[in-house]
């Protein structure tokens, strides 16, 4: 008995030593194998399970350093309510084909019509595909970057941005920034163009930009580089919000 502890106490320090802690639970396994199974095919179900362990881990890595606001999925979107934007394309863009191409989605559309929550959703299947994915409401974004301009951090953080595969802005719509700000959100931006993926979320038609921006002239470098390449998706119809209200 003592010899099969032995045993079992140099299973587990090696599974730890050897980062493969789903290995550690092999008599499980053991009691749930066919007796026909071989050497060959235990090992493989053992490397199986520690495999898709590992993957599920990363995948919740992925997910809490996005930082969202809140988890929503696809299938808890209706699309039936879209009246611009057509279901397969949708599910076409979840396949995140857009992300390898280095391309851009935004979603123009009144309050309430579900923007954040499509990106939230597509950011999701990015993470779960083994994108790299960064969530900021973008006034949030703009002060996070002029706090780093002041303590001499803003180029770390503008690397930090830089290598995220999706960027998701949420919420450019709500708050004008000034001219520093305006600066930086461009530079990020811009440093983005053709290298990693953004999605924007607005309630303002590119030509009200203006109404954001404390700079005109670099509104229309802003659209330019934002509309290249991308997805331009109209959000615009009735209200989740007012409809949940309403009842």
């Amino acid at each position: 008995m003592g010899e099969i502890n032995v045993k079992a106490q140099s299973i587990s320090l090696y599974c730890k030593q050897l980062k493969l802690p789903t290995f550690c639970d092999y008599e499980n396994m053991i009691r749930q194998m066919d007796t026909n199974m071989s050497y060959e095919d235990f090992l493989l179900a053992l490397l199986r399970v520690e495999n898709d362990q590992r993957q599920e881990n990363n995948r919740k890595r992925r997910i809490k350093a996005a930082k969202y606001p809140y988890l929503k999925t696809l299938d808890e979107f209706d699309t039936s309510r879209l009246k611009h934007v057509k279901e397969p394309f949708i599910f076409e863009l979840s396949e995140c084909d857009y992300i390898d191409k280095h391309q851009n989605i935004v979603m123009i559309g009144n309050p309430g019509t579900g923007k954040t929550h499509l990106a939230i959703s597509l950011g999701l299947k990015a993470c779960t595909l083994g994108y790299s994915v960064k969530f900021y409401n973008a006034a949030s974004l703009a002060t996070e970057l002029v706090e780093a301009s002041e303590y001499k951090r803003l180029a770390k953080l503008e690397k930090q941005l830089s290598k995220v595969d999706l960027l998701i802005l949420d919420e450019l719509s709500y708050l004008s920034f000034n001219r520093h700000q305006s600066d930086l959100l461009f530079k990020v931006i811009s440093d983005r163009s053709e290298k990693g993926s953004i999605i924007i979320t607005t309630n303002l038609e590119f030509s009200r930009w203006t109404e954001l921006f404390d700079n005109p002239i670099m509104v229309a470098a802003l659209v330019d580089r934002i509309t290249f390449r991308s997805y331009v998706l109209n959000m615009n119809g009735d209200s989740y919000r007012k409809d949940s209200n309403s009842k």
